[in-house]
């Protein structure tokens, strides 16, 4: 298919009357990791939804079947949807409370392709009511460009989170309150400052560092509890500058629009910035000195600027150095397209680190990247949603830490 062919879809299925849920795949939506799940995991919130047939514990199991076309490759399935719902037939503490999107067809179907681990995957639902029949389009993209036409469209789509859109203007899920988690700043918590310019990326992490020290928490789970602190934080400043314009409403769709665009490209920013700003307050809190241990965003040959150089910008650029103490670190949150980007980062260096959040990849992919001189390093909480095969290969941020010290 075309290019074109994602902007025709996201025209005719992101519009009113239609409710998005979007994600990224895991190895464990996926056959990556041998999870075996039936198919993609969507909450069964969102599912009642969307499926309001389902949402009932007066009888066993209820189910219904929907068609569900994958329009990005192409394949067309009739789908099951069932809640599991023994917790409520005889079973209160052990039986299941949880629904599922089931027949799928196995590896066959793109959606449980080992090799769509990391993919942007939408799925695009249209109200019913109960007793209409569901029906699903689907998009997964292909590569980074069309992730990148997506992200512009409903904003950034991160491991381990969802995305709901709704194109209604009235009351779009774009601006939909959630409840309040631990790192939410109520509204008298937030600087009166933040309230009138919107915070940078580097006063936001500071503040997640302050909420969440998480002293004697090795680098890996600290990371990893920061980045949810840190988006919880950006959420509540964002809800306390837009949502009384918001509510106040607009003079024109276009005055939306504008306003809507700029609240998804300001997440877009932050989701590109955030695991490497708080990488380097890892970093600093390891005792590594910036400038004598390692470089932030040092240029390592013209026109070249690895994410971080190790032990410095200066030692690279000193010939007399010795090219195996050196080491560079990249940060992309996703990396199942764009670990390419870093193979001519920093010319002296063979093996090229990369830390990502993603959540697993194809055993092919990994062997693609071995090959290729990367270096995968992933925090150590979602290192099972890799393959058993690609486990043993992974670095953790802590390990990588130790190796650098040594330099």
């Amino acid at each position: 298919m075309a290019l074109a062919d994602l902007t025709d879809w996201l025209d005719e299925f992101l519009k009113p009357g239609r409710i998005i849920f979007a994600k990224r795949l895991s190895g464990n939506d996926t056959l990556a990791n041998g999870s075996h799940q039936a198919g993609p995991y969507i909450p069964k919130e969102f599912l009642f939804r969307v499926i309001p047939a389902i949402n009932r514990t007066d009888i066993l199991n209820p189910d219904a079947w929907f068609d569900l076309a994958i329009d990005s490759h192409p394949d067309f399935r009739k789908v099951r949807a069932i809640y599991y719902n023994n917790r409520f037939h005889g079973k209160p503490k052990g039986g299941r409370n949880e629904a599922r999107l089931t027949n799928f067809g196995g590896a066959a179907s793109p959606l449980l392709d080992p090799d769509s681990t990391g993919a942007v995957a939408l799925f695009s639902f249209r109200r019913v009511e109960a007793g209409e029949q569901p029906g699903c389009h689907v998009w997964i993209a292909r590569h980074a460009t069309e992730e990148d036409l997506i992200e512009d469209r409903i904003g950034p789509v991160e491991p381990g989170r969802y995305v709901v859109w709704t194109a209604d203007v009235v009351q779009p899920d774009l601006f939909r309150v959630p409840e309040r988690p631990s790192c939410w700043l109520a509204d008298d918590e937030i600087p009166e400052g933040w309230k009138t310019s919107f915070p940078p990326g580097t006063e936001i992490v500071r503040k997640a560092v302050e909420l969440r020290p998480c002293d004697g928490l090795e680098p890996d789970a600290r990371l990893l509890r920061r980045l949810a602190c840190e988006y919880e934080i950006f959420q509540s400043v964002e809800h306390a500058i837009e949502l009384p314009a918001i509510l106040r409403g607009f003079e024109s769709l276009d005055a939306f629009l504008k306003r809507a665009q700029t609240i998804l490209q300001r997440r877009k920013a932050r989701a590109g910035r955030s695991l490497e700003l708080q990488t380097r307050e890892i970093l600093i809190e390891e005792r590594l000195i910036e400038g004598t241990h390692f470089s932030h965003q040092p240029e390592s040959d013209p026109g070249k600027r690895p994410d971080f150089l190790f032990p410095s910008q200066a030692a690279y650029q000193n010939p007399g150095f010795p090219d195996s103490r050196l080491r560079m670190l990249a940060v992309k949150t996703t990396c199942r397209d764009r670990w390419r980007q870093v193979l001519n980062e920093a010319d002296r260096i063979r093996r090229k680190h990369l830390l990502t959040l993603q959540e697993g990849v194809s055993e092919g992919q990994f062997r693609e990247m071995h090959e290729s001189g990367v270096q995968l390093v992933v925090p150590s909480g979602i290192i099972r949603a890799y393959p058993d095969a690609v486990q043993p290969h992974l670095q953790t941020l802590e390990s990588f830490i130790g190796d650098v010290r040594l330099l």
